[in-house]
């Protein structure tokens, strides 16, 4: 140990900076930082999401377009490759239910399920979900399975 490597314990030193808003002698009393009037220097103060200083904001120059359809059906798809690496895995057998998909975490138990016809199906399996693609459903019949739709 010498002069050139002696420094204070650690956490025992804390550079926090000025203390504002208590008294003159701190150097930030007064205005506490905050300048002169305006809404700024009050306290309370909160700018409006998307204010830009009066003029006309973003959201209200761009005009609004188009409509959601409130009864819109959204579907979660699945595609027949992803049904044949399931058999690969051993992970279903000969029959694909909508409860099995939810275990494997490929849907969620609120979702909808679509059969999709992307890949290839060469295992025979009895699919029973909510909807399938025209590919899809003439794949699994092909591949000597059956698709019922519930």
């Amino acid at each position: 140990m010498n002069l050139s490597n002696l420094k204070p314990a650690e956490g025992s030193i804390s550079r926090d900076g000025k203390r504002i808003g208590r008294g003159q002698g701190s150097g930030k009393g007064g205005t506490a930082a905050r300048g002169h009037k305006g809404a700024k220097s009050r306290s309370g103060y909160s700018k409006k999401i998307g204010f830009e200083g009066g003029q006309m904001p973003l959201q209200r120059r761009v005009p609004k377009f188009g409509f959601t359809n409130i009864n819109r059906k959204e579907y979660k798809g699945i595609n027949l490759s992803t049904l044949q690496e399931l058999v690969e895995k051993k992970v279903i057998k000969d029959q694909v239910t909508f409860d099995a998909l939810v275990e494997n975490g490929l849907v969620g138990k609120n979702d909808l399920v679509k059969i999709l016809g992307g890949g290839e199906l060469k295992a025979s399996l009895k699919v029973s979900v909510h909807k399938f693609t025209a590919t899809a459903k003439a794949a699994i019949e092909a591949a000597g399975g059956e698709a019922i739709s519930l």
